[in-house]
């Protein structure tokens, strides 16, 4: 599976983005969790939002809670990030990945998934 990111841009804090991450060469119905993730500069990685089709769970970071949701559209083989109320400190690289093990979105968020797409940059500034 191909995995691409796109979305990104500048916005103002406060402002909103949609990320959205496109399949191709793959169904994502054949994965079983697909996620979003984030790195910013002199930073780790860190697991945003996910999502499992093996148990049907959602995770959410505890710094996007309330204000990003994660949704898929599998007739289009995509997955969104909504982004909402954005601040600063949302500034990063955003990734899509997906993975075809069974496993909870909880811990494709935390440990990471086997296929990503290259990142969208997301930059919030005034």
């Amino acid at each position: 599976v191909q995995l691409q990111a796109s979305g990104g841009g500048l916005v103002q804090p406060g402002g909103s983005l949609r990320l959205s991450c496109a399949a191709s060469g793959s169904t994502l119905l054949d994965y079983y969790a697909i996620g979003w993730f984030r790195q910013a500069p002199g930073k780790e990685r860190e697991g945003v939002s996910c999502i499992s089709s093996s148990d049907g769970s959602e995770y959410y970071a505890d710094s996007v809670k309330g204000r990003f949701t994660i949704s898929r559209d599998n007739a289009k083989n995509t997955v969104y990030l909504q982004m909402n109320s954005l601040k600063p400190e949302d500034t990063a690289v955003y990734y899509c990945a997906t993975d075809g093990a069974q496993m909870s979105a909880a811990h494709g968020c935390r440990y990471g998934m086997d296929y990503w797409g290259k990142g969208t940059l997301v930059t919030v500034s005034s």
